[in-house]
């Protein structure tokens, strides 16, 4: 939460100027589970993602950034290379919109209004809020419907690539694991407090990761801006 309150003091402390440049558009791509059901690849994706996108370019060099981003998590224990997964057998598949907001930092001056081509990588980061739904397994190994859903915040750790395409449009690459503060999502620690002793199971010292991988696409508007009030 530290991360989150940065951001929302800083967003609300510092004056806008008269002209700003704004982004919006859509990411599509793909996404990966990592945790105690499945494969443990780290860039592997299995289901398709897709969302959108929102930018707020405070200088040549960082943005503010919001996304919204819709998945099926899926875990299967059949594409794992652990012996011992592919014998449990195991399988989840887990709808999931993540809402995350923060900041995107560029490696170079990226000006959306300058003449010349504009090419660099980037980091973003900030915090994350996934509501999934809560399942469990049952002695049999079959998975069981909780019928109720959570919360999971994580940090976004994002690597992307970006290019002016065209005066308004700009297209990116990127890879982004989110570590969570859960171990929920793939049911081996069940929500539901009685039963968390007759059916979890795995490494309860390690909590779930997902990776989205894939592109944007966005469009800018707004004003050529002034950079000088911070």
């Amino acid at each position: 939460m530290r991360y989150f309150y940065i951001i929302l003091i800083t967003a609300l402390t510092f004056q806008l100027s008269q002209a700003q440049t704004y982004e919006i558009g859509v990411f599509a791509g793909g996404s990966n589970f990592i945790g105690d059901v499945g494969a443990t690849k780290y860039i592997s994706p299995n289901q398709p993602a897709i969302g959108g996108i929102f930018k707020w370019n405070r200088s040549a060099r960082h943005s503010f950034r919001f996304s919204l981003i819709y998945t099926e998590l899926e875990g299967d224990d059949s594409k794992s290379k652990d012996p011992r997964r592919k014998e449990r057998g195991y399988k989840f598949s887990n709808p999931t919109i993540e809402a995350s907001l923060g900041l995107e930092f560029t490696f170079f001056d990226f000006s959306l209004h300058s003449r010349k081509t504009n090419s660099t990588p980037y980091l973003y980061t900030g915090i994350a809020v996934a509501k999934h739904d809560n399942y469990r397994f049952n002695l049999n190994g079959e998975l069981l419907d909780d019928n109720t859903s959570s919360i999971a915040f994580g940090i976004p750790m994002v690597l992307g690539y970006k290019h002016q395409i065209a005066s308004k449009l700009i297209l990116a690459g990127e890879i982004g694991a989110r570590y969570t503060f859960t171990d929920e999502i793939d049911g081996s620690v069940p929500d539901a407090e009685q039963a968390f002793d007759t059916y979890a199971f795995g490494n309860l010292n390690n909590n779930d990761w997902y990776v989205f991988t894939g592109f944007t696409l966005t469009y800018t508007f707004g004003e050529t801006p002034c950079y000088c009030s911070f």
